[in-house]
């Protein structure tokens, strides 16, 4: 594969997560990566022994903690930060980017305008998509979104996977396909940036419900089960939100729900399967280096969901053990007897 051509070539990451590294890693391949953290030690960690969570990481990497640079140094951008911290990171970022940079963003989360510990609904107007906040907060216009099954610890150590970059423009496309693509990461492209995303950020609620129902030492048939009624409200809210059902059928959507939902490297499960052996929110959350996602998703769903007034049994029930330490045999034993009266109702 070719390397990333431009006038400026490299391709700058920002974040320096599980997931951010491992991207850089994958790019570093062809091309030469600049990875950015706040972290001043840490750059000068990585730079002098080209290590980072305990993985080796390529030659073609160098990491900053200068925004300006990776503005001035690379066209794209791949933003990798937790969602709660997106804006303000874009809103540092944008005088350092312009119309000329294309941003392709890894974040699988919402940006909500409330404070959600403080309110039991949110409109259409409260809740963001990445893609809207980058619109929001800088003149870029070419804006794609990377989505899938993408277990950072997996991509690290070379196992096959495959993901998908998505966006309105088949430029952006093809160059997240360019500077991605290898023998073992192989990826799809999609103009349904929108579902892309929605699915990307909804999984992880479910995912976490999956650790729930592990942690509490039932098996695969009622995880099957979870997965496939989580996906039905899942569609639900992509379809409330603008979204056709048709992401959520592949990579981003049932790809990366299946991965997370099953996977003790997945953050979100590993969050349920904690919480479900007796750990509470905020000891699970201090003792874990990385957010779990579907913690806030879980609540970002319930109050779509009482705004719209979709029929989401499972979100809610997942939102009552989590934040108001509803009982799990009760919950389970409410969803066993909730009249589905259709497989699948939403194709």
């Amino acid at each position: 594969m070719e390397g990333y051509q431009s006038t400026k070539n490299a391709v700058g990451i920002i974040g320096s997560g599980s997931f951010g590294t491992a991207i850089a890693n994958l790019i570093a391949v062809n091309n030469p990566v600049l990875l950015f953290s706040r972290n001043k030690l840490l750059v000068e960690q990585i730079n002098t022994s080209h290590i980072h969570l305990n993985q080796p990481l390529n030659a073609n990497i160098t990491a900053t903690n200068d925004l300006a640079q990776v503005g001035a140094s690379c066209n794209l951008i791949f933003p990798v930060v937790p969602s709660e911290s997106f804006r303000s990171m874009m809103k540092s970022l944008s005088p350092h980017v312009g119309p000329s940079h294309i941003l392709i963003h890894g974040t699988k989360g919402f940006d909500i305008t409330k404070d959600l510990n403080a309110v039991d609904k949110l409109g259409l107007k409260d809740v963001f998509t990445m893609s809207e906040v980058i619109l929001q907060e800088s003149s870029v216009v070419r804006i794609g979104c990377l989505s899938g099954p993408n277990l950072s610890k997996e991509i690290m150590e070379g196992q096959p996977t495959a993901t998908l970059v998505a966006s309105h423009f088949s430029e952006v496309v093809k160059i997240g396909q360019r500077v991605l693509n290898s023998k073992r990461f192989h990826v799809f492209g999609s103009r349904e940036l929108l579902g892309a995303e929605l699915a990307g950020a909804l999984k992880n609620a479910i995912a976490l419900g999956s650790g729930l129902l592990g942690g509490k030492g039932l098996g695969k048939n009622i995880q099957a089960m979870l997965i496939t009624r989580g996906l039905n409200e899942m569609v639900r809210i992509g379809e409330a939100l603008g979204a056709s059902s048709k992401a959520f059928i592949g990579t981003a959507g049932i790809g990366d729900l299946i991965a997370t939902s099953t996977s003790k490297d997945s953050r979100n499960y590993t969050f349920g399967y904690n919480f479900a052996q007796g750990k509470s929110l905020e000891e699970i959350k201090s003792s874990m280096p990385e957010l779990a996602e579907g913690v806030r998703t879980i609540k970002v769903m319930k109050c779509i969901g009482d705004t719209l007034k979709l029929r989401l049994p499972i979100t809610r029930m997942l939102f009552e053990v989590v934040y108001n330490g509803y009982d799990f045999d009760k919950a389970l034993e409410y969803l066993m007897q909730f009249p589905y009266n259709v497989d699948v109702d939403f194709i």
